[in-house]
């Protein structure tokens, strides 16, 4: 499955959420969102409007969300 985390610079939330997914040997993909428009209407498009967004395959959330990570391990 792949895992991309879709970021912003200076992201606490974002910051916690790569550090999980490192902490729980989760190989992942970072876009940064002020980067890449295109990555940045994707995310708009799902109805997120606070970074970090993960997907992870058919599943995804914003904001930090531990549970989810957890859940991926």
């Amino acid at each position: 499955m792949t895992i991309t985390v879709y970021s912003k610079p200076a992201c606490v939330q974002c910051t916690a959420t790569t550090r999980a997914l490192d902490a729980k040997g989760i190989d992942y993909e970072v876009v940064d969102l002020t980067e890449d428009a295109a990555a940045m209407a994707r995310v708009t498009d799902l109805g997120y409007r606070q970074a970090p967004v993960v997907i992870a395959g058919d599943d995804h959330w914003s904001g930090f969300r531990p549970d989810r990570i957890g859940a991926l391990a």
